[in-house]
Formats: C-alpha cells, sequence, structure tokens
C-alpha cells in the first residue's frame, strides 16, 4: 500500500483513504460532523487536525496475548465520539476537558520508540475512531523509521463499516467494545442514538477480515485477529446477556470475547441510581451463565474483584503503574 500526500488534510494517507478522511470535512466516523478541524474544534469530539495524545505507556494490564511479557505501546488519543457517562478514562476522554499533549509526530513516534525498546511487540490506538488521521501518521512515521509492529484498533465500536474496510491490511488486530444492543441505553449511558446498529456493521466487517481466529507467535503474542470485549454494567444483565447472543447467533460461538467485570463507579457517576456500584456477584454470575449456554469457549473472565485493579490515574506519566511514576 504505497503513502501519499493530501493536500485536503496536510496528513500522510494510504491511498485507500482518499476521499474518506478529510479534516477539511470530517465525516471520520459516525457521528459525520463535517466539521473543518484545520480551523475549529466544533465537531462533536471537540478535537483540531493538530496530534492530541494523552498517554503513551507501556500498558500490562491487558488480555494476556496483548501484553505478553512486558506489556503493549498503548497511544491514548484525547477526547472521544463517544460519552460514556461512566467511563474510566474519564480524564481524558471527556470532550468538554482539556485535550492532552499537542505533540509532533516525531515526538509520539520516539515515544512510542522508547516503549518498543522496553520489550513491547505491539502498537495500539485506543480511542482511534476520531482520530483516524493521526493514526495513519503514526503508522507511516513508524514504517519511515524501519517499524513494523503489530498494529492494534482498540475501540469503543462506533465505528463507520468503511473506514474499517479501508483499513484491511493496515490493522493487525481489532480490540472492539459492544457495549449495548439496547439502544435506549446508548442514548442515556453515551450519548449515542444509534450505537447497536452502527457497531454491528462495524464488528461484522472486523470479522470478515480477521474471522474467529487468533494467530500467536512463538511468545504467545497476538500477531493477528479479533477480540470482542464487553463490560458488564451493574443493573443491565440483559442487555450484557443480549451482547453476548448477538455474538454468538450473528457471528460465531468460537470468536474470542473478553468479559469483564472491572466496572466501577468513577467521581462523574458515584450518585447515579444505577452506576454509583460496582456488580453484584449475582448479576455476574448470571451473565457468564449465558456465556457458558451459549458454548463460548476462547477468551477471557475476569475475576469479580477486578475493579480494584483497573483504575488509571492520567495525571501520571505512567497510568496505570503508579509506582513507577517519577517522584
Amino acid at each position: 500500500m504505497s503513502n501519499h500526500s493530501d493536500d485536503n488534510t496536510g496528513l500522510n494517507q494510504p491511498n485507500d483513504f482518499a476521499g474518506l478522511v478529510d479534516v477539511r470535512n470530517c465525516a471520520c466516523c459516525p457521528r459525520e460532523c463535517r466539521a473543518d478541524r484545520t480551523i475549529d474544534k466544533t465537531g462533536w469530539c471537540k478535537t483540531g487536525d493538530e496530534m492530541l495524545i494523552s498517554s503513551i505507556c507501556a500498558h500490562r494490564g491487558e488480555e494476556p496475548v496483548l501484553s505478553g511479557k512486558h506489556g503493549i505501546c498503548n497511544i491514548f488519543f484525547s477526547h472521544c465520539n463517544m460519552q460514556c457517562i461512566y467511563c474510566q478514562n474519564y480524564q481524558i476522554s471527556r470532550n468538554a476537558s482539556p485535550a492532552g499533549r499537542s505533540m509532533t509526530v516525531d515526538e509520539v513516534v520516539s515515544e512510542i520508540e522508547t516503549v518498543l525498546a522496553s520489550g513491547a511487540k505491539g502498537v495500539g490506538f485506543v480511542s482511534p475512531s476520531h482520530s483516524i488521521p493521526q493514526m495513519l501518521q503514526i503508522i507511516s512515521a513508524l514504517g519511515a523509521r524501519g517499524h513494523r509492529q503489530k498494529y492494534v484498533y482498540n475501540t469503543n465500536g462506533y465505528d463507520k463499516a468503511e473506514i474499517i474496510r479501508a483499513l484491511e491490511g493496515t490493522i493487525d488486530i481489532y480490540l472492539p467494545d459492544l457495549k449495548y444492543m439496547d439502544e435506549k441505553l446508548g442514548r442515556d449511558y453515551s450519548g449515542t442514538a444509534n450505537y447497536p446498529a452502527v457497531a454491528t456493521v462495524a464488528i461484522r466487517e472486523m470479522f470478515r477480515q480477521k474471522g474467529a481466529n487468533i494467530y500467536l507467535d512463538d511468545d504467545d503474542v497476538i500477531e493477528s485477529g479479533m477480540i470482542i470485549r464487553h463490560l458488564v454494567l451493574p443493573g443491565q444483565v440483559e442487555n450484557s446477556k443480549a451482547v453476548l447472543r448477538w455474538i454468538a447467533e450473528e457471528l460465531w460461538p468460537s470468536v474470542h470475547v473478553s468479559l469483564m467485570s472491572q466496572y466501577y463507579p468513577t467521581p462523574v457517576v458515584k450518585d447515579h441510581p444505577l452506576l454509583g456500584r460496582t456488580l453484584y456477584a449475582e448479576e455476574y454470575d448470571e451473565v457468564i451463565g449465558e456465556f457458558e449456554r451459549l458454548g463460548f469457549w476462547r477468551g477471557w473472565v475476569q475475576e469479580l474483584g477486578s475493579p480494584h485493579s483497573y483504575r488509571p490515574d492520567f495525571d501520571l506519566h505512567h497510568p496505570f503503574e503508579p509506582d513507577r511514576d517519577p517522584q
């Protein structure tokens, strides 16, 4: 896949993206705001055309096939094309909050190289749906420096299928959430009116590209494939069961699923009538029972006590490892 300089964006993009990604008339996510991101930040994500990064770090808390022994180099983009009121990354994902660092591509690549030098094999783009041009620019710059890492597209699932289709051959591993099959929950909790319809089409395209199998290297680190994540929310057992049924019935029960119990109430929702608590054991057990009944046999099921282990602080240099943060 060759690269060219696109005068409409000022970013290097693969030819497959011609007409799909234009920061002067932005429609890179399903919101299709059509904002001119070169002159303002009036689009839904309140993000311009610059490289806004909240963190670049080795993340060792992902699924074992992603983390390996040394973690994955995750790039956390600022802001998001969804606004989940319970988001554990609320410090960086809220569009009303100040964005992270404005970095040059060389600065981003240099920080990535530092993490890779520590042993990390993969590069993960976290919440990239509204930052597709920036993600492509990073991949292009890494390639120009001789890197060909395994690239992970770590997304909330609210993606345009045509963008996912154009990423074929560029992205090695898809790591989508499938948050809701209840459209009302998507509206109420994430400000997203059509989440199930959009996310299921995007995930079907990921499945078309990768299928149900994942492929590991000699160190049991993933090289290619798809893993679907689902976070079980308090009081929403039926939504979780519906998500699992869709995957089993519309894709395949052999898809790798990461069932997560790590929900905890952030300060934003600590007083919410439903979201202001962690999961009850009986809720999670009921969802696990559905997982088993549907015949899922590949993937990961978190321990119920996991909320104590997944509380990032993006005010730190190492958001997930405060003991490693410089004093």
